[in-house]
């Protein structure tokens, strides 16, 4: 497995265009490991490159602190191949090696002539291929919501949630001291859901 993980990361060639494959939900890492070993073995094929984009997400069970990796597009990988020979025409060889790869549902729109990535789309997937390290908690409150404080100077208050800031991990929450309302900014993790 570590060898696959290696060959995920970019080559220092340019060749070919990046192009989306549509797959089975949950074959996406099949269908590119089966790209992967095809690459290895050294073939005559002009496919470079496979890649399946992935995200952290920290969600919090049980006051548990959780680390999921998520799949960024589900049931799609991305695959830096020449798909067009010299002459603009489909290569057969590489169109029947991708058609007839278990999982593989075709490229999306259908068609005989699927189109490259976009220069910015490429940009994109170039930041998912060397992420830098993001982690982000999901976050299950909405405003309004009644919470429960668990953690904090104002452990034990109840109050309502009033704006979720989903890139910070943080809420504000609407907690009743000293006879006023008062907006009090809390982390998702010091908060629970009010039964």
């Amino acid at each position: 497995m570590d060898e696959v993980l290696a060959q995920e990361q970019p080559q220092q060639d340019d060749r070919g265009s990046w192009y989306v494959i549509q797959t089975l939900t949950s074959n996406e890492n099949k269908v590119r490991d089966s790209i992967l070993r095809q690459i290895r073995l050294g073939d005559e094929i002009p496919v470079y490159e496979a890649f399946v984009p992935t995200e952290k997400v920290s969600e919090y069970r049980h006051d548990r602190k959780v680390d999921i990796t998520r799949k960024v597009y589900p049931g799609y990988v991305f695959v830096r191949m020449d798909l067009y020979n010299e002459f603009g025409e489909v290569d057969e060889k590489v169109w029947y090696f991708i058609r007839g790869i278990q999982g593989v549902l075709g490229f999306p729109g259908g068609g005989n002539r699927p189109a490259a990535l976009s220069p910015m789309e490429v940009a994109d997937l170039k930041r998912m291929i060397n992420p830098v390290e993001v982690t982000r908690e999901k976050c299950i409150y909405e405003v309004g919501d009644n919470v429960h404080i668990k953690e904090g100077p104002f452990e034990g208050l109840e109050g309502q949630v009033q704006e979720v800031d989903q890139e910070r991990g943080r809420l504000t929450v609407s907690v009743h001291v000293f006879g006023n309302w008062t907006p009090v900014e809390l982390g998702f993790w010091q908060v629970e859901p009010l039964s």
